[in-house]
Protein backbone atom coordinates (compact mmCIF):
# COMPACT_ATOMS: atom_id res chain seq x y z
CA UNK A 1 0.00 0.00 0.00
CA UNK A 2 1.62 3.27 -1.10
CA UNK A 3 1.79 5.83 1.68
CA UNK A 4 1.05 8.92 -0.41
CA UNK A 5 -0.74 10.64 2.47
CA UNK A 6 2.32 10.61 4.71
CA UNK A 7 4.56 12.03 2.02
CA UNK A 8 2.00 14.70 1.13
CA UNK A 9 1.76 15.70 4.78
CA UNK A 10 5.53 15.81 5.14
CA UNK A 11 5.81 18.07 2.10
CA UNK A 12 2.98 20.28 3.37
CA UNK A 13 4.58 20.58 6.82
CA UNK A 14 7.91 21.49 5.25
CA UNK A 15 6.18 24.05 3.06
CA UNK A 16 4.30 25.41 6.06
CA UNK A 17 7.49 25.84 8.03
CA UNK A 18 9.03 27.64 5.09
CA UNK A 19 6.05 29.96 4.90
CA UNK A 20 6.33 30.69 8.61
CA UNK A 21 10.04 31.31 8.32
CA UNK A 22 9.42 33.72 5.47
CA UNK A 23 6.66 35.40 7.46
CA UNK A 24 8.78 35.88 10.53
CA UNK A 25 7.58 32.94 12.65
CA UNK A 26 11.04 31.36 12.71
CA UNK A 27 13.76 33.98 12.97
CA UNK A 28 17.53 33.74 12.78
CA UNK A 29 19.25 35.31 15.78
CA UNK A 30 19.61 39.05 15.49
CA UNK A 31 17.20 39.41 12.55
CA UNK A 32 13.95 41.30 13.08
CA UNK A 33 10.88 40.85 10.91
CA UNK A 34 7.31 42.01 11.13
CA UNK A 35 5.02 39.65 12.99
CA UNK A 36 2.87 37.47 10.72
CA UNK A 37 -0.75 38.33 10.29
CA UNK A 38 -3.45 36.21 11.88
CA UNK A 39 -4.55 35.21 8.37
CA UNK A 40 -1.09 33.87 7.50
CA UNK A 41 -0.90 31.82 10.69
CA UNK A 42 -4.42 30.43 10.24
CA UNK A 43 -3.73 29.43 6.62
CA UNK A 44 -0.60 27.50 7.59
CA UNK A 45 -2.37 25.67 10.41
CA UNK A 46 -5.41 25.05 8.23
CA UNK A 47 -3.23 23.32 5.63
CA UNK A 48 -1.56 21.23 8.32
CA UNK A 49 -4.88 20.19 9.87
CA UNK A 50 -6.22 19.17 6.47
CA UNK A 51 -3.16 17.04 5.76
CA UNK A 52 -3.32 15.37 9.16
CA UNK A 53 -7.01 14.66 8.55
CA UNK A 54 -6.10 12.96 5.28
CA UNK A 55 -3.54 10.73 6.99
CA UNK A 56 -6.03 9.81 9.71
CA UNK A 57 -8.61 8.65 7.16
CA UNK A 58 -5.97 6.69 5.24
CA UNK A 59 -5.00 5.08 8.54
CA UNK A 60 -8.63 4.15 9.16
CA UNK A 61 -8.92 2.66 5.67
CA UNK A 62 -5.72 0.64 6.10
CA UNK A 63 -6.91 -0.67 9.46
CA UNK A 64 -10.23 -1.72 7.93
CA UNK A 65 -8.40 -3.66 5.22
CA UNK A 66 -6.12 -5.34 7.75
CA UNK A 67 -9.03 -6.31 9.98
CA UNK A 68 -10.82 -7.87 7.00
CA UNK A 69 -7.78 -9.91 6.00
CA UNK A 70 -7.16 -10.98 9.60
CA UNK A 71 -10.76 -12.13 9.95
CA UNK A 72 -10.43 -14.26 6.81
CA UNK A 73 -7.19 -15.75 8.11
CA UNK A 74 -8.86 -16.61 11.42
CA UNK A 75 -11.77 -18.27 9.61
CA UNK A 76 -9.35 -20.28 7.50
CA UNK A 77 -7.48 -21.37 10.62
CA UNK A 78 -10.73 -22.84 11.88
CA UNK A 79 -11.28 -24.63 8.57
CA UNK A 80 -7.79 -26.08 8.75
CA UNK A 81 -8.51 -27.26 12.28
CA UNK A 82 -11.70 -28.97 11.11
CA UNK A 83 -9.82 -30.66 8.26
CA UNK A 84 -7.13 -31.83 10.65
CA UNK A 85 -9.77 -33.51 12.79
CA UNK A 86 -11.21 -35.24 9.72
CA UNK A 87 -7.71 -36.17 8.63
CA UNK A 88 -7.04 -37.91 11.94
CA UNK A 89 -10.38 -39.76 11.78
CA UNK A 90 -9.59 -41.14 8.34
CA UNK A 91 -6.03 -42.00 9.37
CA UNK A 92 -7.44 -44.09 12.23
CA UNK A 93 -9.71 -45.84 9.73
CA UNK A 94 -6.77 -46.67 7.46
CA UNK A 95 -4.86 -47.95 10.47
CA UNK A 96 -7.75 -50.28 11.20
CA UNK A 97 -7.53 -51.63 7.61
CA UNK A 98 -3.85 -52.38 8.08
CA UNK A 99 -4.48 -54.08 11.41
CA UNK A 100 -7.15 -56.30 9.90
CA UNK A 101 -4.84 -57.19 7.02
CA UNK A 102 -2.09 -58.10 9.48
CA UNK A 103 -4.37 -60.43 11.40
CA UNK A 104 -5.36 -62.17 8.13
CA UNK A 105 -1.72 -62.38 6.94
CA UNK A 106 -2.39 -60.12 3.89
CA UNK A 107 0.63 -57.87 4.29
CA UNK A 108 1.72 -57.29 0.72
CA UNK A 109 0.79 -53.64 0.51
CA UNK A 110 -1.58 -52.71 3.28
CA UNK A 111 0.96 -52.20 6.07
CA UNK A 112 2.85 -49.74 3.91
CA UNK A 113 -0.05 -47.33 4.24
CA UNK A 114 1.10 -46.42 7.71
CA UNK A 115 4.67 -45.70 6.62
CA UNK A 116 3.80 -43.22 3.87
CA UNK A 117 5.17 -39.78 4.80
CA UNK A 118 3.07 -37.81 2.31
CA UNK A 119 -0.66 -38.60 2.48
CA UNK A 120 -0.99 -37.68 -1.20
CA UNK A 121 1.08 -40.79 -2.04
CA UNK A 122 -1.35 -43.18 -0.40
CA UNK A 123 -3.18 -44.19 -3.57
CA UNK A 124 0.13 -44.83 -5.30
CA UNK A 125 0.87 -47.44 -2.61
CA UNK A 126 -2.64 -48.82 -2.33
CA UNK A 127 -3.73 -49.03 -5.95
CA UNK A 128 -2.96 -52.77 -6.12
CA UNK A 129 -4.75 -53.77 -2.92
CA UNK A 130 -7.36 -55.83 -4.69
CA UNK A 131 -8.75 -57.51 -1.60
CA UNK A 132 -10.05 -54.24 -0.11
CA UNK A 133 -13.77 -53.87 -0.23
CA UNK A 134 -15.30 -51.11 -2.33
CA UNK A 135 -16.24 -49.28 0.88
CA UNK A 136 -12.70 -49.48 2.18
CA UNK A 137 -11.25 -48.23 -1.08
CA UNK A 138 -13.74 -45.36 -1.02
CA UNK A 139 -12.50 -44.39 2.44
CA UNK A 140 -8.92 -44.46 1.20
CA UNK A 141 -9.93 -42.16 -1.64
CA UNK A 142 -11.56 -39.87 0.89
CA UNK A 143 -8.39 -39.97 2.98
CA UNK A 144 -6.38 -38.77 0.03
CA UNK A 145 -8.96 -36.08 -0.74
CA UNK A 146 -8.87 -34.87 2.84
CA UNK A 147 -5.10 -34.56 2.77
CA UNK A 148 -5.23 -32.61 -0.47
CA UNK A 149 -7.83 -30.22 0.95
CA UNK A 150 -5.75 -29.81 4.10
CA UNK A 151 -2.60 -29.00 2.16
CA UNK A 152 -4.44 -26.51 -0.04
CA UNK A 153 -6.07 -24.80 2.92
CA UNK A 154 -2.74 -24.48 4.70
CA UNK A 155 -1.14 -22.96 1.62
CA UNK A 156 -3.98 -20.45 1.28
CA UNK A 157 -3.75 -19.66 4.98
CA UNK A 158 -0.01 -19.06 4.77
CA UNK A 159 -0.50 -16.70 1.82
CA UNK A 160 -3.20 -14.77 3.65
CA UNK A 161 -1.08 -14.44 6.77
CA UNK A 162 1.89 -13.17 4.76
CA UNK A 163 -0.30 -10.54 3.12
CA UNK A 164 -1.89 -9.64 6.46
CA UNK A 165 1.55 -9.21 8.04
CA UNK A 166 2.62 -6.96 5.17
CA UNK A 167 -0.47 -4.79 5.56
CA UNK A 168 0.00 -4.68 9.33
CA UNK A 169 3.60 -3.48 8.94
CA UNK A 170 2.45 -0.75 6.55
CA UNK A 171 -0.29 0.15 9.01
CA UNK A 172 2.18 0.53 11.85
CA UNK A 173 4.44 2.68 9.69
CA UNK A 174 1.49 4.89 8.76
CA UNK A 175 0.50 5.15 12.41
CA UNK A 176 3.98 6.35 13.36
CA UNK A 177 3.91 8.94 10.60
CA UNK A 178 0.52 10.21 11.75
CA UNK A 179 1.80 10.53 15.31
CA UNK A 180 4.83 12.48 14.09
CA UNK A 181 2.67 14.91 12.09
CA UNK A 182 0.32 15.39 15.04
CA UNK A 183 3.29 16.12 17.31
CA UNK A 184 4.47 18.80 14.89
CA UNK A 185 0.95 20.20 14.77
CA UNK A 186 0.79 20.44 18.56
CA UNK A 187 4.19 22.13 18.66
CA UNK A 188 3.01 24.77 16.20
CA UNK A 189 -0.18 25.33 18.15
CA UNK A 190 1.81 25.80 21.34
CA UNK A 191 3.91 28.48 19.65
CA UNK A 192 0.83 30.30 18.40
CA UNK A 193 -2.00 29.54 20.82
CA UNK A 194 -4.34 32.09 19.26
CA UNK A 195 -3.81 30.87 15.69
CA UNK A 196 -6.27 28.00 15.58
CA UNK A 197 -8.31 27.71 12.37
CA UNK A 198 -11.02 25.64 14.02
CA UNK A 199 -13.70 27.32 16.12
CA UNK A 200 -12.66 27.77 19.73
CA UNK A 201 -14.32 25.51 22.26
CA UNK A 202 -17.79 24.08 22.42
CA UNK A 203 -20.93 26.10 21.85
CA UNK A 204 -21.86 26.14 25.51
CA UNK A 205 -18.28 26.59 26.70
CA UNK A 206 -18.81 24.24 29.63
CA UNK A 207 -16.15 21.66 28.79
CA UNK A 208 -18.23 19.05 30.67
CA UNK A 209 -18.48 15.44 29.50
CA UNK A 210 -21.85 14.52 28.06
CA UNK A 211 -24.71 16.58 26.79
CA UNK A 212 -28.33 16.36 25.69
CA UNK A 213 -29.75 17.08 22.26
CA UNK A 214 -32.85 19.27 22.46
CA UNK A 215 -33.31 20.18 18.79
CA UNK A 216 -36.06 19.43 16.29
CA UNK A 217 -34.78 16.12 14.87
CA UNK A 218 -36.98 13.05 15.20
CA UNK A 219 -36.72 9.32 14.57
CA UNK A 220 -33.32 7.87 13.70
CA UNK A 221 -31.75 11.32 13.23
CA UNK A 222 -32.70 12.23 16.80
CA UNK A 223 -31.22 8.95 18.05
CA UNK A 224 -27.96 9.66 16.22
CA UNK A 225 -27.76 13.16 17.67
CA UNK A 226 -28.65 11.93 21.15
CA UNK A 227 -25.66 9.59 20.99
CA UNK A 228 -23.31 12.23 19.58
CA UNK A 229 -24.28 14.79 22.23
CA UNK A 230 -23.71 12.22 24.96
CA UNK A 231 -20.05 12.05 23.81
CA UNK A 232 -19.41 15.80 24.16
CA UNK A 233 -16.22 16.38 26.11
CA UNK A 234 -14.61 13.04 25.23
CA UNK A 235 -11.18 13.40 23.61
CA UNK A 236 -10.36 13.16 19.94
CA UNK A 237 -8.09 10.18 19.24
CA UNK A 238 -7.32 9.29 15.64
CA UNK A 239 -8.42 5.80 14.67
CA UNK A 240 -10.82 5.62 17.62
CA UNK A 241 -14.53 4.86 17.47
CA UNK A 242 -15.40 4.91 21.16
CA UNK A 243 -16.38 4.37 23.75
CA UNK A 244 -13.92 6.66 25.54
CA UNK A 245 -12.64 8.65 22.57
CA UNK A 246 -13.43 9.29 18.91
CA UNK A 247 -12.13 10.63 15.65
CA UNK A 248 -14.55 12.43 13.34
CA UNK A 249 -15.70 9.45 11.26
CA UNK A 250 -15.69 7.15 14.29
CA UNK A 251 -18.15 9.45 16.08
CA UNK A 252 -20.44 9.57 13.05
CA UNK A 253 -20.35 5.80 12.55
CA UNK A 254 -21.20 5.11 16.19
CA UNK A 255 -23.88 7.81 16.35
CA UNK A 256 -25.80 6.50 13.38
CA UNK A 257 -25.10 2.94 14.51
CA UNK A 258 -26.95 3.77 17.73
CA UNK A 259 -29.87 4.73 15.49
CA UNK A 260 -29.76 1.35 13.74
CA UNK A 261 -27.98 2.55 10.59
CA UNK A 262 -24.73 0.86 9.55
CA UNK A 263 -22.19 3.25 8.01
CA UNK A 264 -18.66 2.76 6.63
CA UNK A 265 -15.74 3.54 8.92
CA UNK A 266 -14.07 6.34 6.93
CA UNK A 267 -15.24 9.76 5.77
CA UNK A 268 -14.63 8.57 2.20
CA UNK A 269 -17.11 5.74 2.59
CA UNK A 270 -19.58 7.78 4.60
CA UNK A 271 -19.67 10.44 1.88
CA UNK A 272 -21.17 7.81 -0.44
CA UNK A 273 -23.58 6.32 2.10
CA UNK A 274 -26.77 8.22 1.43
CA UNK A 275 -28.48 11.07 -0.39
CA UNK A 276 -26.30 14.09 -1.06
CA UNK A 277 -27.88 17.41 -0.06
CA UNK A 278 -26.86 21.06 -0.34
CA UNK A 279 -26.02 23.39 2.51
CA UNK A 280 -29.42 25.10 2.39
CA UNK A 281 -31.25 21.75 2.38
CA UNK A 282 -29.52 20.28 5.44
CA UNK A 283 -31.60 18.72 8.20
CA UNK A 284 -30.52 17.74 11.72
CA UNK A 285 -28.66 14.44 11.63
CA UNK A 286 -27.17 14.95 8.16
CA UNK A 287 -23.47 14.21 7.81
CA UNK A 288 -21.45 17.27 6.75
CA UNK A 289 -18.16 16.93 4.87
CA UNK A 290 -15.32 19.43 4.73
CA UNK A 291 -12.16 20.10 2.72
CA UNK A 292 -11.63 19.05 -0.88
CA UNK A 293 -10.31 15.67 0.20
CA UNK A 294 -13.34 15.01 2.44
CA UNK A 295 -10.99 14.49 5.37
CA UNK A 296 -13.28 15.86 8.08
CA UNK A 297 -16.96 15.43 8.88
CA UNK A 298 -19.54 16.21 11.53
CA UNK A 299 -23.27 15.88 12.19
CA UNK A 300 -25.57 18.80 11.52
CA UNK A 301 -27.42 19.64 14.74
CA UNK A 302 -29.71 22.37 13.37
CA UNK A 303 -29.68 26.10 14.01
CA UNK A 304 -26.42 26.50 12.11
CA UNK A 305 -24.45 24.18 14.41
CA UNK A 306 -22.74 20.81 14.18
CA UNK A 307 -21.40 18.25 16.65
CA UNK A 308 -18.04 16.74 15.73
CA UNK A 309 -14.73 15.32 16.95
CA UNK A 310 -12.36 18.07 15.75
CA UNK A 311 -8.69 17.12 16.02
CA UNK A 312 -5.91 16.02 18.35
CA UNK A 313 -5.84 18.08 21.54
CA UNK A 314 -9.55 18.87 21.46
CA UNK A 315 -12.71 17.11 22.56
CA UNK A 316 -16.03 16.25 20.95
CA UNK A 317 -17.87 19.58 20.77
CA UNK A 318 -20.77 21.52 19.30
CA UNK A 319 -19.65 24.44 17.13
CA UNK A 320 -21.22 27.05 14.84
CA UNK A 321 -20.80 26.54 11.11
CA UNK A 322 -20.67 30.26 10.41
CA UNK A 323 -17.21 31.49 9.58
CA UNK A 324 -14.46 28.91 9.26
CA UNK A 325 -16.53 25.77 8.64
CA UNK A 326 -18.80 27.47 6.12
CA UNK A 327 -15.69 28.14 4.07
CA UNK A 328 -14.61 24.49 4.13
CA UNK A 329 -18.05 22.97 3.41
CA UNK A 330 -18.25 20.51 0.51
CA UNK A 331 -21.66 18.84 0.81
CA UNK A 332 -23.94 17.02 3.25
CA UNK A 333 -25.23 13.45 3.08
CA UNK A 334 -28.47 12.12 4.56
CA UNK A 335 -28.11 8.43 5.57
Amino acid sequence: MTNNGGRRAARRIAAGLSVMAAGGLILPAGVAHADPTQEEVEQTLEDLNEEVGSIVEEYNQAKEEYDTVKKKADELDKQVGDEEERYEELRDSVAAFASAAYRSNNLESTSSLLTVENPEDILDHSADIGYLSENQQSQLDEFEGSSERLIKLKQENDELLVEAKKQKDELEEKKEEVEAKIAEQEELLEQFPDADPSPSGSADGSGAVGGSYTGSASGSAASALDFAYAQIGKPYVYGSAGPGSFDCSGLIMRAWGAAGVSLPRTTYGQAEAGQRVSYDAMQPGDMIFFYGGLTHAGLYAGNGQMVHAPRTGKNVEVVPLAGYWDGQFQFAVRP
